[in-house]
């Protein structure tokens, strides 16, 4: 009875031991090894611009592994770059190996034997593995498992990675696909109280930084913590810098990459009052009058952003808005104009340049030449004006018609209220002090120059 009893124990026990799910158990790792390198990561432009290659030399590459699938988020991808700190580029090698965080440990520096191995450059990125054929087609594809360790081996030196920090500004695809490190970062307020990726999709989440400038999070929908609710709050992100469809985007290794412990960024204010902004040219040309536009200018050093600021027309004597343009999403550079047309095909046709903003017919762009303007900032204030609101402009001093009212140059900044002397008027009658003299695009206008 004694002997069936430790039987029973004995396998018991076993079975205790082979149900243990731990992704920290032991596997067997492969041997450290001294090789030494003979190229760097530099020298793998010359072996290719872009198309797949086939190694033949007996080449040895030196690097550190910066990715991770212990929580699933990468898959059949190992990401490694040429320094400790300050890396100036990385490659991603392609392994159909799963669970490679076991053999592979995330900061370990790593020695890879490049021959029969297959190479490419993709956009800025080179990538490394074995070769997949479709139709014909060559590509990088996976190494399968048991090659993975004929040419990956760790190195007997120990080693600590050190994101490069930096800022979204900075961001240069010249790191792509190396470890970095921004501060003061959070998910935007419109995917706030949703998740890091939709279940088994992949899925990019937008962070900011607090002047606004942004970038994509890619996360698996494989990921350990893909069905967690993204972080409320403001800190810093620990990421592979990576480029997909030309665009640089981040993606971690595990939800402990993020520390949002921070408040999250005052409001951007980009609502504003100025008055080096105003009308500086009004056009409606006697030969087309498709070809009219009008004229906006910053007469400041700095650029200034137009978010809620209108343009609204006053038909002939109306004291009613006839026609409104809301300039929301666009700014003007320092010293630059804004140009507004009616008819952008025809514009672009006449004056060999595209406007900055092309709206319709009887827009506050098509306006005749009797009609009056005014520019209003995001509070409702008047900040320039061109003719008298509720005078129709027929043979009065803001009449334009078939000619074009140009702001004098010395004119710097803005009035609420129209001032004949700040401009010079090109029409068809002369009356009240303006000039008999009808215009014709493209060569008496000049849309862009102030």
């Amino acid at each position: 009875m004694k002997s069936k009893k430790h039987i029973i124990i004995i396998i018991c026990t076993l079975l205790i031991l082979g149900c243990v799910k731990d992704k920290d158990f032991d596997t067997p790792k492969p041997e450290c090894t001294d090789l030494v390198s003979n190229i760097s990561f530099k020298d793998l432009e010359t072996i290719t611009t872009g198309a797949i290659v086939k190694i033949q030399d007996d080449l040895i590459i030196e690097g550190y592994i910066i990715s991770s699938d212990i929580e699933n988020n990468f898959f059949g991808t190992i990401y490694i770059q040429n320094k400790e700190e300050n890396p100036t580029a990385g490659i991603q090698f392609l392994v159909d190996l799963r669970d490679y965080y076991l053999q592979y440990k995330l900061g370990s520096k790593v020695i890879i034997k490049l021959k029969n191995l297959y190479l490419a450059k993709k956009g800025n990125v080179f990538v490394v593995g074995g070769v997949f054929t479709s139709f014909g087609n060559q590509s990088v594809g996976r190494l399968p498992s048991l090659q993975v360790q004929e040419h990956i081996y760790t190195s007997c030196s120990a080693t600590k990675i050190t994101p490069t920090k930096t800022t979204l500004e900075n961001l240069s695809s010249s790191v792509t696909n190396t470890l970095i490190k921004l501060d003061n970062l959070e998910f935007i307020d419109e995917e706030l109280n949703t998740t890091y990726a939709i279940s088994k999709e992949e899925t990019e989440r937008t962070l900011k930084d607090c002047q606004g400038n942004q970038i994509k999070l890619v996360t698996s929908g494989y990921a350990d913590f893909a069905t967690n609710i993204l972080p409320h709050k403001n800190g810093n992100v620990t990421a592979i810098l990576i480029e997909d469809d030309n665009e640089l985007k981040l993606k971690i290794r595990s939800k402990a990459d993020l520390n949002f412990d921070k408040d999250r960024c005052p409001p951007i204010v980009t609502e504003f009052t100025s008055t080096s902004i105003f009308f500086s040219e009004l056009a409606d040309p006697d030969n087309n009058i498709g070809a009219r536009f009008i004229e906006l200018y910053n007469a400041s050093d700095k650029r200034l952003d137009l978010n809620n600021w209108k343009i609204n027309r006053y038909t002939n004597a109306s004291t009613d808005i006839s026609s409104s343009l809301d300039l929301t999403g666009y700014s003007i550079d320092a010293k630059s104009t804004l140009v507004i047309s009616p008819n952008a095909d025809e514009f672009t046709n006449i004056y060999g340049f595209l406007p900055d903003i092309g709206i319709g017919k009887n827009s506050v762009a098509d306006s005749n030449g009797d009609d009056n303007l005014v520019l209003v900032d995001p509070f409702g204030t008047t900040i320039d004006i061109f003719g008298v609101v509720g005078e129709d402009g027929s043979t009065t001093n803001h009449e334009f018609e078939d000619g074009k009212a140009q702001r004098k140059q010395n004119i710097n900044v803005s009035s609420s209220s129209y001032n004949f002397s700040e401009w010079l008027i090109y029409n068809d009658t002369g009356d009240n002090g303006t000039i008999n003299m009808p215009q014709n695009a493209p060569d008496d206008f000049s849309p862009g120059e102030r």
